[in-house]
């Protein structure tokens, strides 16, 4: 099974598709003006607390606030930590000796938010997931700091293994190894890709985020608030950090300076890997040269075929996200029952790809065709419990119903891939969705970067409608100049009131009408 990875970066955008025999398993999609900031650690203020929610809002420095719930500001270890610092000494020395780190009988009882947080306390939190839709970011005090081979919890004590590492001789010795390094009670899980990997290699990345860690706490001491500690990686680097492996043939990006900071990211961690990138430098766009623009396209759309001629349907509510399964043209040759189920068990296999695809996460209901035999019904939940083990994001699959619904959840960080490049309709009020005025922008940037070859003519007419045109000569007109010095050619954008948000058409001019006579 070939793995690759195809980057396609630019000054406004970066796109990074994971492949696998041709087809993108996952799309990472990062923007300068709306960047994901997962992961980033941030020295914020509590503004508000919730005592009816258990929860919070803490001032970041972003928008809106973001959102912490109160498991998440202290974990067992560091409630105990907490009140050696706020006991008085004589309670202090009770608990000092306690090795197995328990917490002490007299704070058995659960804790509540007014407790840990009040209004106008400065508190350092990590974003765990991003804001999304009209959501705030959720946050944690309990920070993790993500390497090549290993996470660090700086505010844990737990030594944890990948999952995905089934040979239980290795996990023993990556537990042991761990164990052997660590001079601080600091938290550590061993990623997949520790797999084989020396104890030098860890003790250097170990020592690598401990340092890191020290920076974070030294920078927060002086810090204003509200304020930015530590900035997770970039798109780019953030997949080589958590996709590039072994098993993926080659990397392939079509961004010089992006080639160039790659490299540089891996002689630090992966030097064995350099020889697995290159560099892009064809005229044809990167992922129009491995055929990723239709399958990109194909995951906006509600309607999914499959090859039998079956179909599924994908919503998207405020709660959740349904999934609908038919049969479509799809008639079968024998009995009604081996129809459904072949149909199902279809059905299966394209919807675990596309939630990968399209990055859902939350709640999700999978509405199957109805199967009478019980047999059945357990062979196409099993049947979708094995195709999302593939998928990095945890996942849990609840049994199918009589009814043939399946109920199962995926762990969300960040917009949907949907969210991410569309927005909502102002033809329909809110009930469909048209491709956000930045996408619209950047496909036409595309579209001409792919037919301006054959454009003989100097100039290049760029008719669009008025918020389009707004858009290109206001925020994105750096993009009209890369693309006028890319093609070496002049564009004149032209607004039309009668076109469609969506539509735009390119033609040649040989004069520039709109040019003063002499």
């Amino acid at each position: 099974m070939s793995k690759e990875l195809i980057i396609n970066a630019t000054d406004h955008e970066t796109r990074v598709a994971f492949v696998e025999n041709g087809n993108p398993q996952e799309l990472l999609i990062e923007r300068p003006k709306g960047s994901d900031i997962a992961g980033n650690i941030y020295k914020g203020r509590v503004v508000r607390v919730l005592p009816g929610m258990q929860a919070a809002f803490v001032d970041i420095g972003l928008d809106q606030a973001a959102f912490i719930y109160v498991g998440d500001v202290l974990n067992h270890d560091q409630e105990l930590e907490f009140f050696m610092h706020v006991l008085p000494d004589k309670e202090k020395n009770e608990f000092a000796d306690l090795e197995d780190r328990k917490r002490p009988p007299s704070l058995d009882q659960e804790f509540v938010i007014e407790e840990l947080l009040h209004e106008g306390q400065d508190i350092m939190v990590q974003v765990s997931k991003a804001p999304i839709g009209n959501k705030g970011s959720r946050i944690t005090s309990r920070v993790s700091l993500p390497g090549r081979f290993l996470v660090l919890m700086p505010t844990t004590d737990h030594i944890g293994i990948s999952r995905r590492i089934e040979d239980e001789n290795e996990r023993t010795r990556l537990k042991e190894t761990l164990n052997e390094l660590r001079s601080e009670n600091y938290g550590l899980i061993a990623r997949t890709v520790s797999e084989g990997v020396g104890g030098d290699k860890l003790a250097d990345e170990l020592n690598f985020l401990v340092s890191l860690w020290l920076n974070i706490q030294k920078k927060a001491g002086n810090a204003p608030v509200p304020s930015l500690l530590h900035k997770e990686l970039n798109v780019t680097l953030r997949a080589v950090r958590d996709l590039f492996t072994h098993e993926v043939e080659k990397l392939v990006i079509d961004s010089k300076s992006g080639y160039e900071e790659i490299l540089q990211f891996l002689d630090t961690f992966m030097p064995k890997l350099k020889d697995s990138v290159e560099l892009y430098e064809e005229s044809e766009p990167i992922f129009d040269a491995y055929n990723l623009e239709s399958e990109i396209a194909r995951a906006l759309k509600k309607k999914v075929w499959l090859k039998s001629g079956g179909y599924i349907v994908i919503e998207h509510t405020e709660a959740f996200v349904t999934i609908d399964v038919n049969t479509g043209r799809y008639v079968g040759r024998h009995s009604l029952e081996e129809t459904i189920l072949k149909t199902n068990l279809e059905a299966v296999k394209e919807i675990a790809y596309q939630i990968r695809l399209r990055d859902i996460g939350g709640l999700i209901i999978i509405d199957f065709i109805d199967m009478e035999r019980k047999s059945n019904r357990e062979r196409v939940s099993n049947a979708l419990k094995e195709a999302l083990k593939k998928d990095r994001s945890k996942t849990h699959v609840l049994p199918m119903s009589e009814l043939g619904l399946i109920e199962m959840t995926r762990k969300r960080t960040r917009e949907t891939l949907n969210r991410m490049l569309c927005e909502p309709c102002f033809y329909c009020e809110g009930e469909g969705y048209l491709r956000s005025r930045r996408t619209i922008c950047y496909n036409m940037y595309r579209d001409m970067r792919r037919e301006s070859g054959e454009m003989m003519a100097p100039y290049i007419a760029l008719k669009v409608h008025p918020e389009i045109a707004e858009l290109l000569l206001g925020e994105e007109s750096s993009m009209i100049d890369a693309l006028e010095t890319a093609i070496d050619k002049k564009i004149i954008v032209r607004p039309d009131l009668h076109f469609h948000l969506e539509q735009y058409e390119m033609y040649e001019m040989h004069k520039n009408y709109l040019d003063k006579p002499n």
